[in-house]
């Protein structure tokens, strides 16, 4: 037992020191990124308020929409022609990594060209892309957090696990891994309306939050 609660130890402070890493750079290159770029847009005489807004805008459009397509994908991909790679995340974990980790760097490569390309252009078109591999970005990020820390407890989450609708969150994810409801919620963040839409949903979503917070 002891040998068992020590090798878990080390898969979480491993996970971690990776997670911390690349939190940390990503959020320095990122702010960076979004400093210098802005920067360089205010040395003109007029202020290019279209690339800003438009920037701004389709950073908030991008992280609500990979909420959407993260859901898509889950269901239509992962849990089929690609379940080869994400059935690693339905079982017990050996070590701090699994294959289904792979997915990030996956999505992190849309992310990245995006912010290169915008970050080393002028223009509106430019400003669009960066603003998407920010969304991109910020999307990840908390989704790292919530579904690695705080829902599979791969990491300490610290005061997000008391947020009441990450509860719920955590708890419906909790649920697509039981599979009681077949497979749903697919989605992360909308997990808790994806669950309360299936019959029987909102008590097994109850009951869930309950048991996870004893």
């Amino acid at each position: 037992v002891a040998e068992r609660i020590r090798r878990k130890d080390s898969e979480r402070m491993a996970y971690l020191t990776a997670a911390v890493m690349s939190s940390v750079g990503i959020s320095f290159l990122a702010a960076t990124a979004v400093y210098y770029r802005f920067v360089w847009q205010m040395e003109g005489a007029e202020l290019p308020y279209v690339e800003i807004l438009g920037t701004f805008s389709l950073s908030i459009g991008a992280a609500v929409g990979m909420e959407f397509w993260a859901k898509w994908a889950h269901e239509a991909l992962w849990h089929a022609s690609l379940w080869n790679m994400h059935e690693s995340h339905h079982q017990p974990r050996e070590g701090p990594f699994e294959l289904n980790d792979v997915f990030a760097i996956i999505n992190a490569v849309p992310a990245i060209a995006l912010l290169s390309f915008g970050f080393f252009n002028k223009g509106v078109f430019p400003g669009l892309c960066f603003g998407a591999g920010l969304g991109i970005t910020v999307y990840g990020m908390a989704y790292m957090f919530v579904h690695d820390g705080l829902v599979h407890r791969r990491f300490p989450v610290g005061p997000i696990a008391d947020v009441p609708y990450l509860r719920r969150v955590a708890s419906a994810h909790q649920l697509h891994h039981s599979n009681k409801f077949g497979g749903v919620p697919y989605g992360l963040f909308l997990g808790p309306q994806e669950i309360e839409e299936q019959e029987g949903g909102l008590e097994a979503l109850e009951k869930e939050v309950r048991r996870r917070t004893k």
